[in-house]
């Protein structure tokens, strides 16, 4: 594993796509990443449901379970209505986790270490809730930024408060995920590079130790609660534009 901490997020062109103009697009490792882990989905949820048994096998448990996992969470936090966006929000979740899983075998790619990626993840769910707000509501939807109950004298700050709140939306949901992936990733390659640059067996009985708990903190945990949070707070979002005056 190389010993430069930044070396896995560097993005390589595979090779060329297309030209326009004096821009070459190009087949990028981060896309046969993002290729993979559709793959990957595809395989396990097509695996999990094919023989849909009455008694299901740990394939088809996993399947459902997840399933149940992402329906649960829309139910809570978007309400009944807010299921058809189930597949969208499910997509969401199924591909953050894989990616993220992915990124954490060595030498691999981490998509989600990348703002570009996070970003256009976010913006897709921003213009989902203004697109579904307006075409559901009307204008009824400028309810969002209007809370019901509040004193006329501070009306204006608030609605000042909650339009700022709502355009920072994809910049909080984009750059959390980002954020994560990329400070967990470099964390635990600067402990490994560190016995690479030094060469010394006693800072790596301290070092590998070290290393290994925050690969497993990764694994268990941050990699698992990024994609939970990005796909609940689409969902919550999703839910102010089915009832934005709540």
């Amino acid at each position: 594993m190389a010993a430069d901490p930044i070396h896995q997020f560097q993005i390589i062109d595979l090779f060329p796509v297309a030209t326009i103009g004096h821009s070459q697009i190009a087949f990028t490792n981060s896309a046969a990443y993002m290729v993979a882990a559709v793959v990957v989905i595809g395989v396990f949820l097509i695996g999990g449901t094919a023989k849909g048994a009455m008694v299901p096998g740990r394939l088809q448990s996993a399947a459902e379970l997840t399933y149940e996992f992402v329906a649960n969470t829309i139910r809570s936090t978007a309400g009944n209505e807010g299921m058809r966006f189930f597949p969208y929000v499910f997509s969401l979740f199924t591909f953050i986790l894989t990616v993220n899983m992915i990124g954490l075998i060595p030498y691999t790619f981490t998509v989600t270490s990348h703002i570009i990626i996070t970003v256009s993840l976010s913006l897709l769910v921003f213009l989902t809730v203004i697109i579904y707000g307006f075409w559901r509501n009307g204008l009824k939807f400028f309810k969002l930024f209007v809370p019901s109950g509040i004193p006329i004298y501070i009306l204006p700050l608030v609605t000042f408060i909650e339009v700022l709140s709502f355009l920072s939306r994809p910049i909080s949901h984009s750059v959390r995920l980002f954020a994560n992936m990329l400070a967990g990733h470099i964390l635990i390659l600067t402990f490994i590079g560190l016995m690479f640059i030094l060469q010394s067996v006693i800072l790596a009985v301290f070092v590998v130790p070290i290393a290994a708990i925050f690969y497993v903190f990764e694994v268990a945990i941050v990699v698992s609660i990024q994609a939970f949070i990005f796909a609940a707070l689409s969902a919550i979002y999703i839910g102010s534009a089915i009832e934005p005056e709540h």
